[in-house]
């Protein structure tokens, strides 16, 4: 009996594992975190269940998930689940909304500081956006950084360590406080934030991706826009960012290298705002009387660094300026679009029709 027994049980676990797989009962308990990366198919992810002890075996998760087509379209990123589920259960909560952490998503337009819109709502900043994608629990704690302690580290951080383009470092000291001195350097995308990182290595993280879209935008040392160091292009392709929609992206680049070859004011409400953490609104008569280096109602030239993350596109158009003769525009449709003028006299009709329009007031 004990031989037939043992010879039995030899023979089921075999057949197990040629032919069967581990699988884990239950919807599991502690935490795990993974990272399932670009090109990773169902296996490979099983795989990294199976390492992290998530599931039993990746077959296990490969078979539960064979049917569920939200799998197939799993996002790359970080995934808190938890050790010893079932295959099942691991499908079904690395496909639920509330698996994935750390997405940090930056629009363009964005600038560090939250902005608050006429309605009191608030825009968060970067610095906001960070703080929130930090957050996830690990073990029963919190892997929030707090908003404070990333300014700090800006503030105190060498740039060049925390990967900022060479040709950035000695120009971003020139803004208003040390924790704005990242002011247009993060470039617009989706980032994954892991969950327990330092506030040095999530900020070193997003400088060295943002660096690269940067050049690959086609921002160098070497290309530029036409008579601007690197840094002086970075500060009108914000410029263009806050102030037009896309396809006036060229024209406004225009206006601005035709105003500053002519020695003439930018007169932008957007970098009087910036100082104010306003929309890009029209800016009261007070406003635009108010000293200081961002006023280009007052000052001639640009303002000292970028004041928003600019898109790929308005770095390219301010790389490479639509040809024109403009020195004015003005939002004239409901829809963003401008109109563009050579002379005072067709800006001041430009004008009326944007307040025809109820375009302004």
């Amino acid at each position: 009996m004990l031989v037939l027994v043992l010879l039995s049980g030899g023979a089921y676990f075999g057949y197990q594992k040629i032919f069967g797989y581990a699988d884990f009962d239950g919807s599991g308990e502690g935490d795990a975190l993974v990272q399932v990366e670009q090109g990773d198919t169902t296996s490979a992810i099983g795989a990294k269940l199976t390492d992290a002890g998530v599931v039993a075996s990746s077959r296990a998760f490969v078979k539960a998930g064979a049917e569920n087509t939200a799998l197939s379209k799993i996002q790359q990123g970080y995934y808190l689940m938890r050790q010893h589920m079932s295959g099942e259960e691991a499908v079904d909560l690395i496909t639920s909304p509330t698996a994935r952490v750390g997405r940090l998503e930056i629009r363009p337009y964005t600038q560090f500081d939250d902005i608050t819109q006429p309605n009191g709502k608030v825009t968060p900043g970067v610095y906001s956006l960070m703080s929130k994608a930090s957050c996830a629990t690990l073990g029963g704690k919190s892997t929030c950084i707090p908003v404070d302690q990333l300014r700090k580290t800006v503030a105190d951080a060498d740039l060049k360590a925390l990967g900022a383009p060479e040709w950035a470092l000695a120009d971003a000291g020139k803004a208003l406080s040390k924790d704005k001195r990242l002011e247009g350097l993060i470039a617009p995308g989706v980032y994954d934030v892991k969950p327990g990182w330092s506030a040095t290595e999530l900020i070193t993280d997003l400088v060295k991706q943002s660096a690269d879209s940067i050049q690959a935008a086609g921002l160098t040392a070497q290309n530029t826009g036409p008579g601007m160091s690197p840094y002086q292009t970075l500060i009108i392709a914000s410029l263009i960012e806050r102030e037009a929609i896309k396809p006036d992206f060229g024209k406004i680049s225009r206006v601005i290298y035709n105003r500053l070859a002519q020695r003439i004011r930018l007169q932008l409400d957007s970098t009087v705002n910036y100082v104010l953490d306003r929309p890009t609104l029209l800016t009261k008569p007070e406003d635009r009387a108010k000293a200081g280096p961002y006023n280009t109602y007052a000052n001639y030239g640009l303002p000292p660094t970028p004041i928003a993350v600019p898109s790929m596109d308005a770095i390219k158009a301010a790389v490479s300026p639509t040809p024109g003769d403009w020195v004015y525009f003005v939002k004239c449709e409901m829809d963003g679009h401008s109109c563009f003028a050579v002379t005072n006299d067709q800006h001041n009709a430009n004008r009326a029709l944007a307040e025809q329009r109820g375009v302004i007031k």
